[in-house]
């Protein structure tokens, strides 16, 4: 399966590991329940070998790390991978949500040190919640400048009934914290901001319904006072991703909550949770689902040019270099 100039918005890069700090990490994962062999570390050379073969024409890079030191070493260094790969990558900064003034300062840094495309944020990280009043701040800023964020959940905390994280409980971190959000008055307060869901939203597209028919009753607390008609608004305006998420199962209650401008390709890519077979088979899944016309899925694999201008830009750049 193969297709032609898509966008990637949900791939993952890892800054380069000594073997002790791999070994270390895989440790980490077989306590939160992850088995089988010891999966490779993400390789550039096979990256961009994968999205040749595949016709991907550029990856937007993401990797959230669970220090301030880390993370802004993982940004720097993904940073280092759009300069030589511009037509090809292009980075979500990462942000250190536990921290409104760490936060601020990495989206100042990013923007004005590296030149991100956007941001990259996890559902909760280290015990913050993106609905969490404190982010405030953050939630302004990012407002202010009309940015795009790609928020994710943890798929490395503990595992559940003796499954990783990744397999489920990826899915609800989302949904009840997207839910918060809405609640929070967030995107009322801030909708010059664009979120980007990972895995299609997870169980929130499913559940959308049950929200818009439940969510607004007087038993349901709802202190600012949201409308149903409100919040059917703020739930179409998100994007929702499709990595791993490209079957009927997920992409129909998508459409039904939002449009097909409004989703975007996603493909997990440089995980240990996604391979390339996985990966072919979430695109295959996309082109075989009933609900779709062919020129549709095509749109949602460049949908995120409209996103990223910036990004496009240096794609159009490339095509015209390669062309003369």
């Amino acid at each position: 399966m193969s297709v032609k100039d898509w966008i990637d918005v949900h791939a993952h890069f890892t800054p380069p590991m000594t073997p002790e700090q791999s070994d270390a990490r895989w440790a980490a994962m077989v306590e939160a329940s992850w088995t089988g062999p010891k999966p490779p570390d993400w390789s550039l050379d096979h990256t961009l070998a994968y999205m040749d073969r595949v016709g991907i024409a550029m990856q937007m890079l993401s990797n959230i790390p669970t220090s301030l030191e880390a993370l802004q070493v993982s940004n720097d260094f993904g940073a280092s991978l759009v300069r030589s790969h511009p037509s090809r990558f292009g980075l979500l900064a990462a942000l250190p949500t536990d921290s409104p003034e760490a936060a601020l300062g990495e989206i100042s840094r990013a923007s004005d040190q590296l030149a991100v495309d956007g941001f990259a944020v996890t559902f909760c990280y280290r015990g913050v919640h993106l609905s969490d009043s404190s982010l405030e701040p953050v939630w302004a800023e990012l407002n202010r400048r009309k940015a795009v964020v790609f928020a994710h959940p943890n798929a490395y905390g503990p595992g559940s009934f003796g499954r990783p994280s990744a397999v489920l409980e990826v899915a609800f971190e989302t949904t009840r914290t997207a839910v918060d959000m809405l609640y929070s008055g967030l995107f009322r307060r801030y909708p010059d901001f664009k979120l980007v869901l990972a895995h299609c939203g997870a169980a929130l597209p499913a559940l959308s319904g049950r929200l818009l028919l439940l969510g607004t009753q007087p038993w349901v607390p709802n202190p600012q006072g949201l409308s149903r008609d409100e919040m059917r608004h703020q739930l179409k305006a998100l994007y929702l991703d499709t990595a791993m998420t490209g079957s009927s199962h997920t992409i129909a209650p998508a459409l039904a909550m939002t449009t097909c401008d409004h989703i975007v390709y996603g493909s997990d890519c440089g995980v240990p949770c996604t391979t390339d077979e996985t990966a072919l088979a979430n695109i295959e899944a996309l082109f075989h689902f009933s609900g779709l016309e062919r020129d549709q899925v095509e749109q949602i694999g460049r949908n995120a040019l409209t996103l990223f201008p910036e990004a496009a830009k240096r794609i159009k750049k490339s095509t015209v270099m390669i062309d003369e």
